[in-house]
């Protein structure tokens, strides 16, 4: 099969290139300069150029911004949306998150739409936080819950409000683009809790470390040695790895076509990562915290993720494997 995968250099999106890969997948990704394509392309140095290319895609907030990327030949069979921006660090909420999120969304549907007929199933990264309900928390998330934030609310909030609209109001768009425009190819989305792994090396530094991971990137760097650790805030979460090989079954399974599935391997809290770091890697423990309290409260909200173990049949990797090798490649960055 044929793919193409928007926003090549992200987190999630270097993990679905190597297992594309893995199953036999004919790769075209997205970047927004030659040097990210090259530096990825060089990491696959056994990967003939016919397996694995890059078109560049700078702004995805532009009119048109993926017409010249869907049209190939051979022609695509599947699209894997992943370019959608996670970061705490805005100014302008509107312009950093939501126009990226929203308008870049409905711009690879409507492009498909247009210009590749063959496409048969886009799947979209979207998130745990399009599903959040802040105010009135379910005691159990499944793929039914919606995170009920308006785009005033989105627009006008703090970062964490911007960036949870962001993905919550990108995912609405797209469900109704295929209400209202009825294309020949179906929607997937997959909804991961927070996602932790393994950093791809060769596209990160110590300083550029995925938002998600940087918890795990300054407990070893002992940012956190003479306090106490940050709040969890999010109590749920799932490996990279298993977030990217969801994509591409989604892809490879047309049962899982038209369907939303929430990616969620289990409960933890930040103490419970610093407890395997210290279990693992003895040369930390004087980094972390001598006392190590866990925040994750007792009637934590339940999760069920059994639509992506049975139509997709996943099987979640444990947390102490996920930190461990986390661990593992920020030390190869030089931590």
């Amino acid at each position: 099969m044929k793919v193409l995968l928007t926003g090549g250099s992200g987190f999630i999106a270097a993990h679905c290139i190597d297992c594309l890969l893995k199953r036999g997948h004919d790769v075209v990704f997205s970047v927004r300069s030659d040097d990210k394509g090259q530096k990825i392309l060089d990491n696959h140095p056994e990967t003939p150029r016919s397996k694995l290319s890059y078109v560049i895609v700078k702004d995805i907030v532009q009119d048109g911004a993926f017409d010249e990327a869907v049209q190939s030949d051979p022609p695509f069979e599947a699209v894997l949306h992943t370019a959608s921006p996670f970061t705490y660090s805005v100014q302008d909420p509107k312009k950093d998150l939501l126009d990226p999120a929203i308008i870049g969304t409905t711009g690879i549907l409507k492009a498909v739409k247009k210009l590749a007929p063959s496409v048969k199933c886009v799947v979209i990264t979207s998130s745990f936080a399009a599903m959040t309900n802040l105010d009135n928390p379910p005691k159990r998330y499944s793929e039914s819950e919606w995170n009920p934030v308006t785009m005033e609310q989105a627009a006008s909030g703090d970062s964490a409000t911007a960036y949870r609209g962001s993905k919550a109001l990108a995912e609405r768009a797209a469900w109704e683009f295929v209400e209202n425009e009825k294309p020949s190819f179906e929607v997937s989305t997959v909804n991961p809790a927070l996602v932790l792994g393994p950093i791809v090396n060769y596209l990160n530094s110590l300083d550029a470390v995925n938002t998600s991971n940087q918890r795990i990137r300054d407990m070893i760097l002992g940012e956190f040695k003479d306090k106490s650790l940050p709040p969890t805030g999010l109590y749920i979460w799932v490996d990279v790895r298993d977030v990217a090989l969801a994509h591409v079954k989604i892809a490879e399974t047309k049962e899982a076509y038209g369907k939303r599935l929430f990616c969620v391997a289990g409960h933890m809290s930040n103490s419970e990562i610093a407890e395997i770091i210290k279990s693992n890697f003895p040369e930390y423990k004087d980094r972390l915290p001598t006392k190590l309290e866990n925040d994750r409260p007792v009637d934590v909200y339940g999760f069920d993720n059994s639509l992506s173990t049975e139509l997709l049949g996943l099987q979640y990797r444990p947390l102490d494997k996920c930190i461990v090798d986390t661990v593992k490649s920020l030390q190869a960055t030089g931590a």
